[in-house]
């Protein structure tokens, strides 16, 4: 662990030669990961990643350096390195930190570290157990169980020192069915900012049978019906709308970089007057959730879109500098391995007034969506091809048959400007966001009404 003087002197060296913000950021993660296939445990894994990055900024220009051996001299060696670099007249900085900020207090329960490996094996045998008495249609089960606890000291140039520790566990069961050739999946994946306590409220027997249900439905399912029809998006389908249609569009690197279908609209109507967008890190629980962002900024509630009007965007240190703004806390890394870049934490469509049965029963004919699946987003222009995993007629306002193979194709503002009822159900999906490379993230909504989208399936 370096000391205080230790960094001061790193953060000294790092801008000794040019540069005007330097910072470091000091990671130590374990995990224990654990999986099931094929009816058995196929990997026990435990270990710790450790390591930290230096990130000079002089203008617009960011020279960042990483190594796995944080020690002072290596990192003293890197700093003078990454000072050579910028090769302007030398200077002496006197960088002095000051007392560590405190931030939100999240409250661990129970830590995994502290529980025995053979109890977290037994939840994902249970699991797979509980999915494959299903029948002999059950033709394959998966079950994932991980923690992490991330501890992380961040220090800059301004004298910011900050430190935080994440604990993060998920559990995730993956299982097919099959009949006469077809395949068919269900899947659940809870996860959260919590302790092992995430199972006195996560009843893994309960998400195998769901994830098994599923599968074995849609087997049943007819194709879905295509063409132009109104779709309500249960609050049970999570936020991945909101998350790829419309929240990647509102980080500031595509912004500043002209590349989003939003730059240049502050304070213009994006979107419904019934739709707000949030992004929010300091929920306690959510998978998304921290104190502080990488960069050691105070996790914070950020108003993306009010009452339909365009109002921010996500940002971190970098981005915020070219636009001539603040970072709003989204600064965000992998690990120490990479620089930050502007990522979502808990990104989510506010809950409305109206019933979610209200929503249903105002629908003739069109489709219900309650799990959504992978899809593919254009963020210059924002289109969409959204696939859905679970899906449901709805015929006078009435839930029907379960129907397979649909998919959601549309662009995500005019799909936000066409929503027409928003329910007072708001629930969170967690997931790993994919953006350059993986961060924690959860994605909300509660239940909406498209008037008409263009549905994939059978015409």
């Amino acid at each position: 662990m370096l000391s205080r003087t230790e960094i001061e002197n790193i953060l000294n060296a790092s801008i000794s030669k040019g540069g005007d913000f330097a910072d470091i950021f000091i990671e130590e993660t374990f995990q224990t990961a654990i999986s099931l296939e094929d009816d058995k445990i196929d990997r026990i894994s435990t270990g710790t990643d450790a390591g930290a990055g230096i990130r000079v900024m002089d203008g617009t220009t960011t020279y960042y350096a990483s190594s796995q051996d944080s020690s002072y001299t290596s990192l003293m060696k890197a700093a003078n390195e990454l000072s050579n670099d910028i090769m302007k007249p030398a200077k002496k900085p006197d960088i002095k930190i000051r007392p560590v900020i405190s931030g939100l207090n999240f409250e661990i329960k129970k830590r995994p570290n502290l529980v025995p490996i053979n109890e977290k094996v037994s939840i994902v045998e249970i699991a797979n157990k509980t999915a494959r008495s299903f029948g002999s249609r059950i033709r394959q089960v998966t079950v994932r169980y991980t923690d992490t606890n991330q501890a992380v000291t961040v220090a800059n140039s301004n004298g910011s020192y900050t430190e935080d520790n994440r604990i993060r566990t998920r559990f995730m069961v993956n299982v097919v069915a099959s009949k006469e050739g077809l395949l068919q999946t269900g899947y659940e994946a809870p996860g959260g900012t919590v302790g092992f306590e995430f199972f006195e409220t996560h009843n893994v027997e309960v998400l195998a049978a769901k994830a098994a249900e599923r599968a074995i439905m849609m087997l049943e399912a007819p194709h879905a019906p295509g063409g132009k029809m109104p779709v309500v998006m249960a609050s049970e389908a999570g936020g991945t709308m909101v998350h790829e249609a419309c929240g990647h569009s509102l980080e500031a690197d595509f912004i500043q970089k002209g590349t989003s279908v939003f730059t240049h609209k502050i304070g213009q109507q994006v979107a419904s007057p019934l739709i707000t967008v949030i992004d929010d890190a300091t929920i306690p629980g959510n998978f998304g959730s921290f104190r502080f962002d990488d960069e050691g900024t105070p996790s914070q509630r950020t108003i993306l879109i009010e009452n339909g009007v365009l109002k921010g965007y996500m940002s971190d240190r970098y981005y915020s500098r070219l636009l001539g703004s603040i970072s709003s806390g989204n600064g965000r890394r992998e690990n120490f391995r990479t620089k930050p870049v502007p990522r979502m934490t808990n990104t989510y469509i506010q809950a409305g007034e109206t019933n979610p049965d209200e929503i249903i029963a105002s629908i003739k004919n069109g489709i219900l969506v309650k799990k959504m699946g992978g899809g593919e987003v254009n963020v210059t222009n924002g289109d969409f091809v959204f696939e859905v995993t679970e899906a449901y007629l709805i015929v006078d306002g009435k839930i029907k048959n379960p129907v397979r193979g649909a998919m959601l194709i549309g662009n995500g503002p005019k799909v936000l400007q066409q929503i027409d009822m928003v329910g007072w159900d708001l629930n969170f999906i967690p997931g790993v966001c994919g953006k350059y490379d993986h961060a924690p993230v959860s994605d909300g909504q509660p239940t909406i009404r498209i008037p008409e989208i263009t549905v994939g399936g059978i015409s």
